[in-house]
Parts: structure tokens; C-alpha cells; sequence
């Protein structure tokens, strides 16, 4: 992990003093405006080449999901030749394809006396049978890449560090482990897995989002909330903290959270929960002053 120096805008040496509070409130306040203008203008053309993509990629039946694992269990991403085609890519030469079941739908015409009676049912869509089709993972074809959302970048610093001790601190226990994949973090109730491998910036936005989870979205408020609501606010509190430690964060969090089918209205009415929490984890990241510094850890505990 890069150790260079990278901390949040200073906000006080003395955290008791209210002049210093509202100035974490300042910032707080800014990055949470410039999130709601970036939902409140729609789409990204990140989001919008994405959602184009994935549009092309079906839903597939139990059966033919078990079908895709047990003739290529490293598959990720499928799709028939068309839509690879259309997404820009051609499957290698060689390649064998998956073969699923597709279903072959006719129509059941009514007779015309009774078509009259009701003309809604004229024609009437039926399954017929189904049929061999073939579909091939992304990783037997080539060509255009895939459209990606934006990912933050940029360094932390001795913020992670920080921030994983204020984690410990809190009794949630934290494990790496790739068992979550295609996830990048989970949250268990006190506990977060977070997938190895991601960036420094991209880890510690993770990190701060499943936080956000646990602080936040505790069996009882759990159920009296939206799942749409909970990921509004734990990736608003992500780009807050983000902005804060000077990560280029884009249009990431927006992106994420219109995925969720969030929106500014939504993360409005949950400003309150988001400043109290992203002020939380940003005195956690401040520097200990120099006072604290020379604090044996027994008595400085003592003072927190």
C-alpha cells in the first residue's frame, strides 16, 4: 500500500472548539452539493454506455445458469454471437460455444367470432419447446472493451491506516478475502469482507462504504429502510470522505448510486444521517495533535 502523506483538509488541532466543527461541517456540506448536482444531471456517459451494454446481456433461467457452470465454470459474462457483435467484439477462432436451452414461442391464433368478443386475446403468445442455442464467455472473444464505470483514483496515504484502526476499534471485525467476488466489500453486521487486489483508492472507498453500512444500517433501522436508501447513503458517505482525502472520484459514486435507482431527492432527505456519520469517520482520519502524539496509548485511550 503507497504510504505517502495524504491527509484530510485540516480541520482543527482543538476538534472541541465550535468554530473548528462548523469548519468539518463546511466541508462535509460542499461534497454532499457537488454529489446531489452530479445526480441531479442525469446520467453519466459512463453510466449511459454501460447500461447500453449490459442491456444486451439476458437473464438466464436456473437450468441454463447450472448449464454455463458445469460446461465453463470460469465464465463470467455471456452472450450469443449477435450480441457480441453488436457490443463490438467477435469470438475467437475455435472457440466452442456454451449450449443453453432457448425457448421456441408461437402464437395461438383465436377464431375470429372469438376474436371479436375480445380483442386483447387475438393472438396470444405460447411456448412451444425449446431449442439448442450456443453463447460464448467475454473471455472467447476479442475486440472493443467492455464499457467500465469510472473508479476513484489517487492516494490515502496514512488514512487507510487510520481508518482500519478506527474499524478494529469500533469491535467490527475486518477480513480480505476473494470468497465475496464479484462484490468489492460486504458488511455482515460487525463484520466487512472487502476483495483483495483493488486500489488504494478503490479499497478505501470500499472501506468507507461498508463502515458507512455498519454505523448506519443495524438490524433495526435495517428494516425500516429501503435497500435503495441504504446504498444512497453509504456511498454518499464514500464520496464525502473521498472528497475529503483528495480522491478523484468523478462521477463513481453518482454512477453507483443510480444503479440503485437512487436520486438527489432521496439522498436529500437523508442528509442528516450522512453528515453526522461522514463527521464521525472524518475526525477519526484527523492526525493525532502533538500532545496526543507523546500520549503513552493507556492514557490516550483514557482521553478518548
Amino acid at each position: 500500500m503507497n504510504t505517502t502523506a495524504s491527509t484530510i483538509t485540516p480541520i482543527s488541532e482543538a476538534p472541541k472548539q465550535p468554530q473548528q466543527r462548523q469548519t468539518a461541517k463546511d466541508i462535509i456540506a460542499a461534497n454532499v452539493k457537488s454529489l446531489i448536482e452530479q445526480l441531479e444531471a442525469g446520467h453519466s456517459d459512463a453510466l449511459t454506455a454501460y447500461l447500453d451494454a449490459m442491456s444486451r446481456f439476458h437473464n438466464y433461467s436456473f437450468g441454463n445458469i447450472l448449464e454455463i457452470a458445469r460446461q465453463r465454470p470460469s465464465a463470467t459474462r455471456v452472450a450469443g454471437l449477435y450480441a457480441w457483435n453488436q457490443l463490438g467484439r467477435k469470438v475467437k477462432k475455435g472457440e466452442k460455444g456454451i449450449r443453453i436451452l432457448a425457448p421456441i414461442v408461437g402464437i395461438k391464433r383465436k377464431k375470429d367470432e372469438e376474436a371479436n368478443k375480445d380483442i386483447t386475446k387475438q393472438n396470444t403468445r405460447v411456448l412451444v419447446g425449446f431449442r439448442n442455442a450456443y453463447v460464448f464467455d467475454v473471455e472467447q472473444t476479442e475486440g472493443a472493451e467492455l464499457p467500465t464505470l469510472r473508479e476513484m483514483t489517487g492516494t490515502v496515504g496514512e488514512n487507510r491506516d487510520r481508518l482500519v484502526s478506527f474499524i478494529e476499534a469500533q469491535g467490527i471485525e475486518l477480513a480480505f478475502t476473494e470468497k465475496i467476488a464479484p462484490a468489492l466489500g460486504m458488511s455482515y453486521g460487525g463484520k466487512i469482507a472487502i476483495l483483495p487486489g483493488q486500489s488504494e483508492a478503490e479499497e478505501f472507498s470500499t472501506l468507507v462504504h461498508e463502515l458507512a453500512h455498519e454505523m448506519l444500517h443495524k438490524a433495526e433501522r435495517r428494516t425500516t429502510t429501503t435497500k435503495v436508501v441504504r446504498e444512497t447513503e453509504a456511498e454518499a458517505i464514500a464520496f464525502v470522505i473521498g472528497k475529503a482525502v483528495d480522491l478523484e472520484t468523478g462521477t463513481a459514486s453518482a454512477d453507483y448510486i443510480n444503479l440503485y435507482h437512487g436520486n438527489a431527492s432521496l439522498l436529500i432527505e437523508s442528509l442528516e444521517v450522512i453528515q453526522q456519520a461522514s463527521a464521525v469517520i472524518l475526525a477519526a482520519l484527523q492526525p493525532p495533535t502533538a500532545a496526543e502524539a507523546e500520549m503513552p496509548d493507556a492514557e490516550l485511550a483514557k482521553v478518548a
